[in-house]
């Protein structure tokens, strides 16, 4: 079939102003914001890299056209849009030298306010609900051992809530020996964070990229699912409640029905991270062929076989894409802490294991933390009752892992990662890194049966006890 050069030139014309794959961005109902970077290292924040070494510039997407969403500012990234759809967190940095810190925009006039200002890096900001309107926000700062999870407010609170909102402007919410960095905060009120595993691994240790669970008072750390392997990242969750992250070369979920992950039949590509959802139901997922080419916006509907290019910049990597468009507010939970300086923790049956049930009752338990340095102490031991129960009352804000002893002291199983429990927290486990499928019988724990007074493995003396603390209790 021949056309004349006429309709050949036009064609050609029109094929040239679609972006690759033939669709508009304006496709899409609502703007979005996307981070463009020269390079982009998604992984680089858990070993205390810098995810953005050649800088970053958040970008607004409207009708297809992209351009600049902050100006003065030297960079910018992390873009979080706000439940009510008018404002913008980010973070980003006034000179090329400056650490980062976070920002908020109002997305009506462009105004730009510095929210926190600190001394070290701080990045990906969240919103947060709280009790002030403004409610607060979780960010990663960071600290000597790798970025540390704090909340803060958003805003000032006015004189009229100080009898309301009695908690700190800033709560340091993770205490770990390595990175935890914000994903996402959950329609339940929880925050989905990502560190290493196993968790506490700190940079010198290579670890394997993992997402975990929080409550915003820093308590009740867990691991969203314990089938662990692959690296996995960019933890987002849909409106259906199913959370969606990548491997890198797939895009997999969990779902509530499912004690382990399950694939996605997506199509072939290298995902950068966090996916965003449409209203109708599609992705906005940053892709790329292979891992010599550009991450670029791609826009996916689950079940069809391709994806279709919304953005794509020569020479640089567009990431983090979200739509400017209110969402649902998260629930908001109440602190079950207490003013302690310590927590209390049960084990129901400690012989329970994913590496495998203990054919027989450890003899004790054996608790270590870490001192200023970051060699391990221990803080003491306690007998393991017959049905494998143990109560103990542990540091509060501090790494602690568990250690399962025989009758000579030698170790039958430890914990290779590290974790913490908020001080003032009390929490029940069931076993050695099992979850709630593996709960143990509906019995009165042996050791309940002698005492309820916990086993005292804070390694703090009396004498210690007695002396003067600091406010707060640190």
């Amino acid at each position: 079939m021949r056309f004349p050069a006429r309709m050949l030139a036009a064609a050609a014309l029109f094929l040239a102003s679609l972006p690759v794959g033939g669709l508009s961005s304006s496709a899409v109902k609502a703007d979005i914001i996307v981070t463009a970077a020269p390079v982009y290292e998604p992984l680089a924040a858990l070993t205390g890299g810098e995810r953005f070494p050649k800088g970053a510039q958040l970008l607004l997407v409207h009708d297809g056209k992209a351009e600049p969403l902050v100006t003065g500012l030297a960079a910018s990234a992390d873009a979080n849009v706000s439940f009510d759809g008018k404002t913008v967190l980010f973070a980003g940095k006034q000179a090329a030298t400056d650490p980062w810190q976070i920002w908020e925009l109002t997305l009506a006039t462009h105004a730009v306010r510095k929210v926190l200002a600190t001394e070290t890096d701080a990045i990906r900001p969240l919103y947060l609900p709280g009790l002030l309107p403004e409610g607060r926000l979780v960010y990663a700062r960071r600290g000597p051992q790798g970025f540390q999870l704090e909340t803060a407010r958003a805003s000032e609170a006015p004189p009229s809530y100080a009898s309301v909102d009695t908690t700190p402007a800033i709560i340091q919410i993770t205490f770990l020996p390595g990175s935890a960095i914000p994903a996402d905060v959950l329609a339940d009120g929880r925050i989905l964070f990502e560190a290493g595993f196993p968790l506490g691994s700190n940079s010198e240790g290579h670890p394997t990229a993992e997402l975990f669970l929080v409550y915003s008072d820093g308590s009740g750390v867990e691991s969203y699912r314990c089938d662990h392997g692959s690296a996995r990242w960019g933890g987002k969750q849909l409106t259906s409640g199913d959370v969606v992250f990548t491997h890198g070369a797939t895009l997999v979920r969990f779902t509530s029905p499912l004690a382990h992950e399950a694939p996605i039949a997506a199509p072939h590509a290298d995902f950068a991270g966090a996916i965003a959802e449409t209203a109708s139901g599609e992705w906005l997922v940053s892709a790329r062929a292979n891992a010599s080419a550009r991450f670029a916006l791609k826009f996916w509907k689950p079940g069809t076989p391709g994806l279709i290019s919304l953005l794509a910049e020569p020479g640089k990597d567009i990431v983090e894409p979200v739509l400017v468009t209110p969402r649902h507010r998260p629930n908001r939970h109440p602190s079950g802490l207490h003013d302690w300086s310590y927590a209390n923790l049960m084990a129901l049956d400690a012989r329970l294991s994913r590496a495998g049930d203990l054919k027989s009752t450890p003899a004790s338990v054996q608790l270590e933390t870490q001192d200023a340095q970051g060699h391990a102490v221990v803080t003491g031991t306690t007998p393991v009752d017959p049905d494998g129960s143990f109560f103990v009352k542990v540091p509060g804000d501090k790494p602690i892992r568990f250690a399962l002893l025989d009758e000579k002291g030698a170790v039958v199983r430890q914990e290779q990662g590290w974790f913490y429990i908020r001080r003032g927290e009390q929490r029940i486990c069931t076993g050695c890194h099992t979850g709630p499928e593996r709960a143990s019988e509906n019995r009165v724990p042996a050791v309940l049966m002698r005492t309820t007074t916990p086993v005292d493995l804070t390694g703090v003396t009396p004498a210690d006890a007695a002396q003067p603390k600091a406010p707060g209790g640190k």
